[in-house]
């Protein structure tokens, strides 16, 4: 008689998510700086597209995609208003590494970084986040480059 397999599910640490900017060390943001929200990154578009045909589909992949980092740091922290500075002198911010919440999902680096908007949310002394949105690139489907 066979028995179910027992696998380790792992644990996730919300301290270990943090947002590293290596051009502007300034701006990292580690877990002690941010909302119960901690950090998220979304793909902005499909990774490939399946073109229907008469009898079937052809894949086209795509070679990026927008990814959308969303962080919620405190405003009870001068990390916010550090951001909110970046953002009046200049948008861009270049490469952005965001780490997880487990080890067993690699960091991710997005490229061409751009501060989108900050929301400071509502200052009624209930909610201590600021929303900070990043857009960059996230380079996909690799293989694509390897031209025969």
């Amino acid at each position: 008689m066979a028995t179910q397999p027992i696998v380790q599910q792992g644990t996730l640490n919300r301290v270990r998510a943090s947002v590293v900017i290596p051009s502007f060390p300034q701006l990292n943001v580690l877990a002690s700086y941010m909302s119960n929200s901690f950090v998220s990154a979304k793909p902005q578009g499909d990774f490939a597209e399946l073109i229907e045909t008469a009898t079937g589909g052809v894949p086209s992949p795509e070679p990026f995609v927008k990814m959308l980092i969303t962080v919620g740091l405190l405003r009870t922290q001068n990390r916010g208003e550090i951001w909110q500075e970046q953002a009046e002198v200049g948008s861009y911010i270049g490469d952005v590494v965001v780490h997880s919440d487990t080890s067993a999902f690699l960091q991710r680096t997005y490229y061409d970084c751009i501060i989108q908007k900050i929301d400071p949310e509502a200052y009624d002394g209930r909610n201590p986040e600021n929303r900070l949105t990043i857009i960059g690139i996230y380079r996909i489907n690799n293989s694509l480059w390897n031209l025969v």
